[in-house]
């Protein structure tokens, strides 16, 4: 995988955002009581994650041309993220 393919992972998915608030929520939870308020914030986090996770597949597949769900952030938008070299890998050309 090259830099450019990296970077479109780590810039657009929100990726770096969501691994600094769950690192945050972790040294916060050292030595706490674990209250509704904690458990609601871990879920939040686990909804945040999910979501970033399910960008980046969805990434991975526009740039192999394959469809994407139409409740996609990038759903319309396939095209910025197609690669030629990425779809002859994966058979898809």
């Amino acid at each position: 995988m090259g830099g450019m393919a990296i970077r479109k992972y780590l810039t657009g998915t929100g990726l770096i955002g969501t691994l600094t608030s769950g690192y945050a929520l972790l040294r916060g939870a050292d030595g706490q009581r674990f209250t509704w308020r904690t458990a609601l914030a871990w879920v939040s986090w686990g909804i945040t994650l999910s979501l970033t996770i399910g960008t980046i597949i969805d990434i991975r597949n526009a740039s192999r041309g394959r469809t994407v769900s139409d409740d996609s952030p990038i759903s319309g938008k396939e095209g910025k993220y197609f690669s030629e070299r990425a779809a002859e890998r994966s058979g898809r050309r």
